[in-house]
This record gives C-alpha cells, structure tokens and sequence, in this order.
C-alpha cells in the first residue's frame, strides 16, 4: 500500500505523483489541488478530508464546442439578457459537503461567474454568469477541470429528469419481483413437507438455478447500496447503505458457498425477498416525496393574481391561469410572472432576483423580458410568450436566502444521530453474529444480516420533512405559502411580531374616500387615476379602484418614492400624489384622525384625499391570541392620525412607531434582534423588504394584485389574514408531531434490533419491516397533520 492521495484519497502505488512535498495518485487530481490551492480554496479539504473524485486525466478537447451553437445556448439557458445569463447543470459527482462549497464558490475560480449554487438533492448546479467574459461552454470545461463534469443530453431538456431514474427504479423492482418469484418456486421443496425426500440432483439443480437467476439482483438492482456503500467508504465517510450492502453480500456468498458446494440452496428466497421489499419502500418514499414537491413547486405556489388585459379592460386572474399569448399590465415593482415581449411603455428592468446584479436594464417595444424581473417606473404591458413555470420562480425564491435564515435545529439533531448510527448498528450485528456463533451457528447469519436490514435511521430522517412537509401542503392549501420548511421551526421560535400598517392590518381597497380642496373636473381624475395605476402601494390601489373611468393617458417621467408618494407628467400636465411632506414641503403635525394623500395639479396643489381605514377581519383576535405569547410592535410611515385606534386594538403596553421610513423600519428590526428577540415581520413586501429580509421570519400579506416580495420568507393571502394566529399556533402543534414522530422511530429501532438480536426475525421479515418504519412514519405525521389542521381551521 502506498500513500493515499492528497484529493481523493486513492492509493497513490510505489510511484505517486509528488507536488510540494503532497503525494497525488495521478497528475489530474494534482492538477485540480494546484487550481484550488492558488485560488485560496484549500477549505475545500478543511470541511472532508480528501473530499475530491479521482480525476480522469483526458483532454476534453471539443467535447462541449456544441454549447457555442446559438440553438443550443437557447435550449439551455434559463436566462440571457444585457451579458448576463444564467444556467441550470445537471452534475451527478456532488456527494458531499466540500462538494457544494466548492462549486458554490466558483466565482472564486473565474471572474466571469457572478453566482453559483447548488440543490443537492437533485445534483443541479445553478450558474449566473458574465456573457462577455465566459462562455457557455467555458463554464462546462471548468466544472470537468474540477472533475464537476456536468451531464448535458439536449434530448431531455423539455422531459422530467426524474422519468429516467423512476423507470430505473421500476425496471429494477421488476426484475427483482420476477427473480422472487421463480426463486420461491424452486425453493418449494423447502416450504412443503415431504421436500427431504427429493433426489439430492434436483435440489442441487435447483439451487443452482436460484443462485443463477439471483445474480442480477445483486449486481444490477441492489447496485445503488454497493456503489454508495463504496464511494462513501472511499471518503472515510460510513454511511447508512453500508450495512445493507453487507447484509446482502452475506446473503449471497452464503447462499453461493451452500450451492456450489452442495451443501444446501442457501438463502436466495429471503435475499431476493430482502432487495424487493427495500426497493419497494424506496420508490414508495420517493413518490410520496415527488407528491409533496409537485404541490409545492407547481400547484398554486405562488398566490397572488396578475393583470390582465383582455378587451381593452383589465382583469383580475390568478396566477395559475395565465397562459402564452395573454397580455398583462406589469407596475412599478411587480414581478414579471414569465417569459414575454414588451408591446407597450418602457420597460426598466431589475434582473436582481435572478442574477444579483440590481442595475436596470432599459427595453423597448418589441424586446423580450424574463421571468423573475421586477419593473421599476411606469406600468408596462406585455405579452406573455412562455407558459409560466411556478418551479422556476420557486427556485428564484429559495435562491434569494440568507444562510442565518436556514439554520435548523431539528436538522442538525437529525444528521448527529445519522452520523454515529452505523456504527453502533455495524457493532451490535457483529456482536449478534459472534454470540450466536459460539451459541447456535444456524442462528448466527440471519441475526448478523436482520440487524443490519432492520435497524434503519431512514424513518428518523424522514420525519423532519414529510412533518414539515405536510404542513407546507395544509397551509398552502388554506393559503398560506412557506418558503422552505425551516420556516416552520423559525415561526415556532418566535418572541416579537411586528406588523405594519398600511396594506397589513388595513384593507387597501375596502376604504371610505372623500376629496377635500378645489373641484376635480372629469380630466383631472382621469389623469389622477392614470397616474396611481403605475404604483402598487395600497392607498394608490385604493384610490384606482374609487375614482371612476376606464380611459387612461400615457404617463411620462414616472417617479416612485418609498412612503413618501408618486409623479408623472401626463399631457405635459406634472402631476405629484402622497403624503403632506412629498407634495407641500411641509412636515407640521397633522391632526386629523384619517390618512391624508394630497394631490399636487400642473402649479398648484389642488386639495387632498381623505381615507378612512377599514381594518382586516378578525384583527381583534388576531392581536388578542398572539399577544398572549408575544411582543407586539407596530411600525408604519404613516402618521398618528390612527394612534387612539391603534392603541384600543394593541393596547397601551405595544410599541407604536410612526412616520417610519423603509431605512427606520430596518434598523428597528435589527435593533430587537440585537437584544436577542427571534422577530417575526409582517408587512406588504413593499416600503418594508428590508425589514421582512433582516427579520428571523417575514411574511408579506398578498392582496389581488401581485405583491411578492423576494425577501419574504411566506405569502399570506389577505382573505386569511383572520387566521394568522391559528397558523402560528399550528407550527406548535408540527412540532409536537415531529418529537412523536422521533419517538416512534427510535422505539421501532429498539425493538426491531431486540428481535433481531434475540434471532427471531429473518432478513426477508426485517426487509419488510425497514421500510414499514419509514412508511408509518410517513402515514402518521400526514395523518395527524391533516387531522389537526381541520380542527385547528375548522374546515
């Protein structure tokens, strides 16, 4: 044995490549640590040890020049436009944690890569990148330099990856069920009495051909255990496909040892019976986990409702029911639902939430725009050219993630107890194996292989995300849309709510408007309303939806200014509406019990809109059932024209802050979270986005028009407002279902492992078992999810 090499760990042989005193196996894998040491990445081997793949040193030569071709840069790409492009790689080799950080710090690597990261359990690597400064293909030849070598087939780019693996899955149950059954047959001599009397050439026949027909199931269905049981061992890592690669090794050299030496047919009923039930549980957790991430990625995700034109009237639709060719109106700081042309305005388009760079990219008629942008200024109108993808924008909304949002406490107990599993479950089936040795020697196989078969921290891994999950679904479903299941366990946490104002306890439509100043002829509100369409802010889609006419003028020169107000000029006509401050300079005190929004006409201020708010359903209880375990706190850019109001429904003790601007609001925050407080901040995802981003959890509350806000860590649709108190009283309650889910788990570990120590259980017995535990974990916590959220919500 030679020395271990440096990055993967292979034996380097008598003759190791040698750089700085650091023995390589071969110059590929050498070349890779040369690449990582002078770019400063050597924490790469700081998180595993000897973490890298052994590299293949062949020249990749023109194997990815057909990624400069136009066409298939068009396939490809998620996103081109203004030199920056972003693309979705599929890269089977990342198996560990330096894998990620490694690939998630490629810009470290080359200037060209603005962003990368990873979604592990699918082996993607999202890409955004420099156009001008790397190509397409020059980023596929540095992830095979690293030995990242990315699976590009143009034939499935329109297909669910997912397909080819769940026919795999199928065939390889198939091929296995089909073996169990002839195995079965051959072995009934051995099930019936009277079997001891068959001539000794049949049995041996027999188990030959048992032996025979099992060959398959080891080398090609059960190969996934090996190949993970390998790679893992390869990096001193000892995972949980060890012990069941071991179980059905013994079983099958066993088995071969009593064949080909004629001393019985073995155990090939109970191995091919072992590998069918496990692959049977496997594809039940994987559809059931498919079922969840469908609902969450595709079935209305995303709730809040677009504009749509249609007969020159606009037109409220969800969502869900847009499709290509239809024409939306898209306002100041709305998302772009999904890939279209711009027909109508002038677009400035902010690509930030999809690839980091905040700098707005100005279109015209006639250009096209992408999913994920945000306009900034005047309305624009576009038609839609692409079916809208909920995945994609998903994707882009778990991308837009802090890291000190995503910790789990849950997670980490979880992968602390996998870690030392194996071993303890390796150390008692070899303890098992050598008692019942000395003890009873016919005993002693199937003890060794039923602990290593029964004792599974699958259904305590599990637990976590089929809890959570389900109650992402449940809450989803009643209109509450959780960003990742961590959220979850942070709502739990919560101390502090701080709520907003205008648009979060107040309805933005269901106002009482009265105009006080000079008369406002036909023309003057025409333009008013012209104006205040551009905006989303909720007093501007509470005066568009009061003041009558269906005409509009062109707006130019559109300015929005956060909790201040808007203008434009229309007809040459400058027009100003928002707060006191922003229209007449001046900032006295205002007396009046109503919001104020003025209204500034070509020279002279022409009077002011007086709004009566009317507060969300259920606000009272809401306020009354949260306050009973929390500080609540009130925060708002406007007045205190409302503060008696305010103060009967919070009562005296809640901190009540007003005229706060978006840069008041996040310090406030920063400064609770500073004393320790686990913050919770609802708003409108609007004036506030950096207090919903700094705080521990954020929710922004979704009216009919499409308020989404990348910072907010959950949507909740507005009619539902009644029942935040009841969601957040629910997370108690996935908790308490998480801790008994953890119980039956570990119970069913030690009563599995008692009986199968004590001899009494056989591998096929123990298969069946295994994935029974992961599947009554499953069932349970779906159960009692369902079962509670329809008390809880009384539906």
């Amino acid at each position: 044995m030679g020395l271990p090499c440096i990055h993967c760990g292979e034996d380097c042989g008598r003759n190791p490549v040698m750089w700085n005193d650091k023995p390589f196996c071969c110059h590929g894998c050498k070349t890779v640590y040369q690449i990582l040491n002078q770019s400063e990445m050597k924490q790469y081997y700081e998180i595993e040890k000897m973490p890298g793949i052994r590299v293949e040193t062949h020249d990749v030569g023109d194997k990815y020049a057909f990624l400069d071709l136009e066409e298939v840069k068009e396939k490809l790409l998620d996103f081109s436009d203004s030199g920056r492009g972003k693309v979705t790689f599929f890269v089977p080799g990342i198996h560990c944690a330096s894998c990620i950080w490694l690939l998630e710090n490629l810009n470290t690597l080359h200037p060209g890569i603005i962003h990368s990261s990873v979604n592990f359990p699918k082996k993607e690597n999202y890409i955004t990148f420099k156009e001008d400064e790397i190509s397409l293909r020059q980023i596929a030849e540095l992830l095979a330099s690293i030995h990242y070598v990315p699976e590009i087939t143009l034939d499935s780019l329109d297909k669910d990856k997912r397909g080819k693996s769940d026919k795999t899955l199928l065939l390889k149950i198939g091929i296995t069920g089909f073996v169990l059954m002839n195995v079965m047959f051959y072995n009934i001599p051995e099930y019936l009495p009277g079997g001891e009397f068959l001539g000794e050439k049949f049995i041996g026949f027999f188990g030959w051909m048992s032996l025979i027909v099992s060959i398959p199931v080891v080398v090609y269905c059960s190969n996934d255990y090996f190949l993970s049981a390998i790679k893992s061992m390869k990096h001193k890592i000892i995972s949980i496909d060890l012990p069941i690669a071991l179980g059905i090794t013994t079983l099958f050299l066993q088995s071969a040892y009593d064949v080909i030496s004629g001393t019985g047919i073995g155990y090939l009923d109970s191995l091919a019976g072992l590998v069918f039930f496990l692959l049977i549980g496997k594809w039940y957790q994987g559809k059931t986990y498919q079922a969840l991430s469908f609902e969450r990625d595709y079935k209305s995700y995303f709730p809040i409702a677009v504009t749509k034109i249609e007969n020159d009237k606009e037109k409220v639709i969800l969502l869900e029911k847009l499709e290509a060719g239809d024409h939306i109106l898209v306002r100041n700081m709305e998302l772009i639902p999904a890939d279209s042309v711009l027909i109508k305005g002038d677009g400035n388009i902010d690509y930030s939430f999809v690839t980091g760079e905040s700098l707005p990219v100005l279109k015209h008629s006639g250009e096209p725009v992408f999913a994920g942008g945000r306009q900034v200024g005047s309305a624009i109108e576009l038609e839609i050219n692409k079916d809208i993808e909920q995945s994609y924008l998903t994707q882009l909304w778990n991308q837009d993630s802090t890291s000190d949002k995503s910790d789990s406490k849950l997670n980490d107990l979880v992968n602390n107890v996998s870690q030392y599993f194996t071993v303890i479950i390796l150390s008692i089936a070899a303890a098992a194996g050598i008692f019942w040795l000395f003890n009873d020697p016919s005993v002693a196989l199937f003890a060794f292989t039923s602990v290593l078969i029964v004792a599974c921290p699958c259904a305590l891994a599990l637990t976590v995300p089929f809890s959570f999950g389900s109650t992402m679904r449940q809450f989803g479903r009643k209109g509450f849309y959780l960003k990742k299941a961590e959220v979850i366990e942070k709502l739990h946490q919560v101390t502090t709510i701080v709520f907003d104002k205008t648009g979060t306890i107040t309805h933005s439509k269901a106002m009482k408007i009265e105009f006080i100043g000079d008369d406002l002829d036909e023309e003057m509100i025409i333009m008013i309303k012209s104006l205040v369409r551009h905006s989303t802010h909720p007093l501007s889609a509470a005066l568009f939806q009061n003041l009558e006419g269906e005409n509009y003028y062109e707006v130019e020169n559109f300015i929005e200014i956060p909790a201040m107000g808007i203008s434009g000029e229309i007809n040459g006509v400058k027009i100003n509406v928002g707060s006191r401050k922003f229209v007449t300079g001046k900032d006295d005190k205002n007396e009046s019990l109503k919001t104020e929004v003025y209204v500034y006409y070509k020279d002279k201020i022409l009077g002011l809109f007086q709004m009566e708010n009317r507060y969300r359903e259920g606000l009272p209880e809401v306020i009354k059932s949260l306050k009973s375990k929390n500080d609540l706190h009130l925060i708002t850019g406007d007045n205190e024209s409302e503060k008696a109001n305010l103060e009967k429904l919070f009562g005296a003790d809640t901190v009540l802050r007003f005229n706060q601007s978006p840069t008041d609001k996040l310090e406030y925050i920063q400064e609770l979270r500073k004393q320790g407080k686990s913050v919770l901040m609802i708003g409108d995802g609007l004036n506030d986005a950096g207090a919903l981003n700094e705080s521990d959890v954020g929710i922004t509350i979704a009216d009919d028009i499409y308020h989404f806000s990348p910072a907010c860590d959950a949507i909740l649709e507005s009619k539902r407002f009644k029942d935040l108190h009841k969601f957040m009283k629910f997370t108690n309650t996935s908790l308490n279902i998480v801790k008994v889910s953890f119980l039956i788990s570990f119970l069913y570990n030690i009563f599995g492992i008692y009986f199968a120590v004590a001899g009494l259980l056989t591998p096929v017995f123990a298969a069946i078992l295994m994935p029974i535990s992961s599947i009554s974990v499953v069932a349970f916590a779906t159960f009692n999810v369902s079962f509670f959220s329809k008390r809880t919500f009384m539906e």
